[in-house]
């Protein structure tokens, strides 16, 4: 993405915080999602640039390492170091013989769990861990302020953040291009043939890269099985029959999208009253415009009244509220609530002592009726219960009952 058309992103004041304070800092996120434009924007002007995609330097990286940083010299952006997680421990050594130097290293990566586990063998107590996502709608929009401290659900903004209401049919236009910087902020793209290829790429380097598939056909059968179920509870069984093969196997296959940063799961609430709820998880894509595509869905209208709109509704609300959390340095801790008879929230956020509860509703005009689950689990739930949100395509936000607001989903 070029500078002419950067937009800002949330991440970028965390990110200065945490190298300021680490020697570290690893970010993480999936393929294209503006890793390296991020770092080498923030820190390009006082860090040296390698990246491990180049096969010689690559291959020097996993052989010598040491030789390496004395051709790259911090401090240094490392661009995808899941191609050779070995240099992490010359890295070490490094920040090692030059204590109290921070922000020593930047270093991306496009494998969470992979980098993770090397970050914490080799880099514990020396690296902050950030995730960067897909563009937030704030984002996309040019509206994101990197300074703010992660916002309060429950008071602001009141006012529209993009300056003005965005009608029905534009939130879903942008939905449908999806957060990846590319197709979000330049309309003359195709986004079927973008994402086509964002779909053949990701199979060939990533997912060969984190475990090896002998069918990829099979693998990305059930990326469009899981786009179809977006929202839904995870049936292994059902899953398993349809690709035909065993349920680990299935399971190895979703820890990999999980991995990658394609898709989330997000687990019921559980308390007291834990043997009269639902306990398998539900799974959602972190990006409406690779569901979509998975999905065959091509028109904002088709978005907003095909058969998938209230499912891909709801996905985009938990990819809004996971990012408003993540790119502000936070793990985000979102569950749902589901008895197996009785109230059903979308989506319940640990803030602190208390929950959020929100509902995703497709809907431009929010009525109080769909606030009656987010007041049921109030009497069921109690005192830890606050005041919840009704996430929609309003125009506005404004009080729909006494138990909750309504909010465009364009204001998180």
């Amino acid at each position: 993405m070029s500078a002419a058309r950067y937009h800002e992103r949330t991440l970028s004041g965390t990110l200065r915080k945490a190298a300021a304070q680490f020697p570290a800092v690893v970010v993480t996120g999936p393929r294209q999602s503006g890793k390296t434009t991020l770092v080498r924007r923030l820190f390009g002007d006082s860090h040296s640039y390698c990246s491990l995609d180049d096969p010689t330097i690559r291959e020097q990286a996993r052989t010598d390492p040491k030789l390496l940083l004395t051709r790259f010299k911090p401090p240094v952006i490392l661009d995808e170091i899941q191609y050779a997680p070995e240099i992490l421990h010359a890295v070490k050594l490094d920040i090692d013989a030059h204590r109290g130097s921070k922000g020593r290293y930047i270093i991306t990566g496009s494998q969470a769990f992979p980098l993770l586990q090397g970050v914490t063998e080799s880099l514990a107590g020396r690296a902050a861990i950030l995730s960067l996502l897909s563009f937030s709608l704030r984002e996309t929009l040019g509206q994101s302020d990197p300074d703010l401290e992660p916002l309060d659900l429950l008071t602001g903004p009141r006012r529209p953040p993009q300056g003005r209401p965005l009608p029905p049919d534009a939130v879903a236009a942008l939905l449908l291009r999806g957060g990846f910087p590319d197709p979000a902020v330049d309309a003359s793209l195709d986004t079927h043939l973008w994402y086509s290829s964002y779909v053949a790429t990701y199979l060939e380097r990533d997912v060969r890269n984190l475990r090896a598939i002998g069918d990829l056909a099979d693998f990305q059968k059930l990326l469009h099985l899981l786009a179809a179920r977006s929202g839904g509870l995870i049936n292994f069984a059902d899953l398993s029959r349809d690709l035909g093969v065993d349920g680990k196997t299935v399971k190895a296959w979703l820890s990999i999208l999980e991995s990658s940063g394609q898709v989330v799961t997000i687990h019921p609430y559980q308390a007291n009253i834990s043997k009269r709820l639902v306990k398998r998880p539900k799974v959602y894509f972190l990006d409406t415009g690779l569901a979509a595509h998975l999905l065959g869905v091509e028109t904002a209208d088709q978005l907003l009244q095909g058969m998938a709109a209230g499912a891909l509704f709801e996905t985009a609300v938990l990819g809004e509220l996971h990012r408003l959390f993540s790119h502000r340095g936070r793990r985000p801790k979102i569950h749902f609530f589901k008895a197996s008879v009785g109230s059903e929230v979308d989506f319940l956020i640990e803030d602190g002592s208390r929950f959020i509860p929100v509902e995703a509703k497709l809907t431009a005009t929010p009525r109080p009726r769909d606030a009656g689950q987010i007041e049921d689990l109030q009497k069921t739930l109690g005192g830890r219960v606050g005041k919840g949100l009704v996430v929609c395509l309003c125009e506005e936000r404004f009080p729909l009952t006494r138990a909750a607001e309504a909010v465009p989903i364009t204001w998180i």
